[in-house]
């Protein structure tokens, strides 16, 4: 094969090479860096799997030094290390590993499927123009087919993350899965069980940052496989739903997913929401995968508070219980704490914009308690919103309704986007403020009377620092009242 142009990533090859060299190792580029290469994918921070005869991570704990590099040991057993380098604004993740094996063939054989066994050897890779690729097991004839095939049937009991790696690396690179591989997928899914949930948070995440996650979780559902991260969905199947819904709770969720794709797809062209889904949250993962888990998990709390009156079926409450049931998933998932309170707080607002709607007139007051109380998941929250609408096509949703949702939603979140470009007002009275004025003790009132000269300001109700000093004296009438209202009431007056 001809060898590519590697620009950026060439000096920090070249650097490996050479120590290589020196002290007489043979390395091989081997898996996905090569595998992207040849369909020319580009990672804004690569990885690169490199296999070695022996002793890899003595190797690589002295290469580490010489790089000036994070280095970690991954595997001490299967000789498996890790450096990490920044350069030039990319960070390189470097793995190197001893052959699972007498040789090199018999290392690519030991991996999960064929379009990441392509290997070939460093030098050759960076100094020949016409470079051998090692191809002992056809990966590119399955990349050029573009299919996801596993090596062995026995390589999903040597790790059964692989079931769900299959999912996640046909929705990153729009391949389809060979029926023999998902057929053994499904067969094996149980022994899913027996990893780690921050492995499989991993390739959750990768799929859900595919614009193919509502198909892959239809095939990880049809496999069953759904479950068993999410047993939450058992009793969300089949579980009927009122006359403004069409499907049950499980396929109306599957659909949320479905139209929040495709609504994420044609707001992209937008730089601002764009921009706002890419904003990574923690550890590599960004609002965009946050926002679709909160699509699957809108309705999870449905089950627990399922009531029927009047003959009326009724979830009362579900978005309370289910964010208290997602503060669960998501520690189990080892998620942090700002994806757990962004989460939260998606699952408990979801249907807040649904009630702005349907009012006849949308306040100032209103859109400043929705945005106060959303903070900066405003935006996620809309979107699932009206994905959570666009399922819903029971005999009692109108076009009209339809159509008022639409143009809240859009309409909120340009004002969003408006109000973060805007410089806030100066707060026109501090804490200190009431404390001197009005001869008060430091208490919660304090914080709840900042808070409605605050809404008060942002409404245009209150402008300068005498009016809000004024709604202060007002507030406090108020508390003096209601609290001598409260005395008669208890001495029986």
């Amino acid at each position: 094969m001809k060898s590519p142009l590697i620009k950026q990533d060439r000096y920090i090859l070249r650097s490996i090479l050479k120590f290589s060299r020196n002290r007489n190792i043979q390395l091989y580029i081997v898996g996905g860096f090569l595998r992207d290469i040849i369909l020319g994918r580009e990672r804004a921070n690569p990885d690169i799997d490199f296999a070695v005869k022996k002793n890899a991570i003595g190797f690589a704990r002295r290469l580490a030094k010489r790089l000036k590099s994070g280095f970690v040991i991954l595997d001490r057993e299967n000789g498996c290390a890790r450096l990490v380098k920044r350069l030039k604004g990319k960070v390189y993740t470097l793995d190197f590993t001893d052959f699972r094996g007498r040789d090199l063939v018999q290392d690519l054989g030991k991996r999960d499927f064929t379009i990441n066994t392509l290997a070939v050897e460093l030098g050759a890779f960076l100094e020949s123009a016409d470079y051998r690729l090692i191809d002992p097991y056809e990966g590119l004839k399955d990349l050029k087919s573009r299919i996801v095939r596993i090596i062995d049937p026995g390589a999903y009991d040597g790790d059964p993350l692989r079931i769900l790696r299959a999912f996640s690396l046909s929705c990153a690179l729009n391949f389809k899965i060979e029926p023999r591989t998902l057929s053994l997928a499904r067969k094996k899914k149980s022994k899913l069980s027996g990893v780690s949930f921050e492995r499989i948070r991993d390739e959750l995440f990768k799929i859900l940052a595919s614009s193919r996650s509502y198909e892959s979780s239809v095939e990880l559902d049809r496999c069953k496989i759904m479950e068993i991260i999410f047993p939450e969905i058992k009793a969300m199947r089949k579980l009927a739903q009122g006359p403004y819904h069409h499907l049950d709770v499980w396929q109306h969720t599957l659909e949320t997913l479905r139209q929040l794709e495709k609504i994420i797809k044609n707001l992209n062209r937008n730089p601002d929401i764009r921009g706002y889904l890419d904003r990574e949250i923690s550890s590599g993962r960004h609002r965009r995968e946050l926002v679709k888990l909160g699509g699957l998990m809108h309705d999870i709390g449905k089950p627990g508070t399922l009531r029927i009156e009047e003959g009326k079926i009724k979830f009362h409450g579900h978005e309370r219980l289910g964010a208290d049931m997602l503060e669960e998933i998501s520690q189990r998932l080892k998620l942090s704490n700002s994806e757990i309170a962004a989460l939260k707080k998606m699952i408990l607002l979801h249907l807040r914009p649904g009630y702005l709607a349907d009012n006849p007139v949308l306040t100032p007051r209103a859109k400043f308690r929705f945005f106060r109380d959303a903070g900066e998941e405003a935006v996620s929250i809309l979107l699932i919103s009206l994905a959570d609408q666009r399922a819903t096509k029971g005999s009692l949703t109108t076009p009209e309704s339809r159509r008022r949702h639409e143009r809240v939603v859009r309409r909120l979140i340009k004002e969003y986007f408006q109000k973060k470009k805007e410089i806030k007002p100066a707060r026109l009275i501090n804490g200190n403020d009431l404390i001197k004025r009005f001869k008060l003790e430091p208490s919660p009132l304090i914080g709840r009377m900042l808070s409605e000269v605050e809404e008060a300001q942002a409404i245009g109700k209150v402008r300068t620092k005498k009016e809000a000093l004024r709604l202060v004296a007002e507030i406090i009438k108020k508390e003096a009242r209601d609290g001598r209202n409260k005395n008669r009431k208890t001495s029986g007056g």
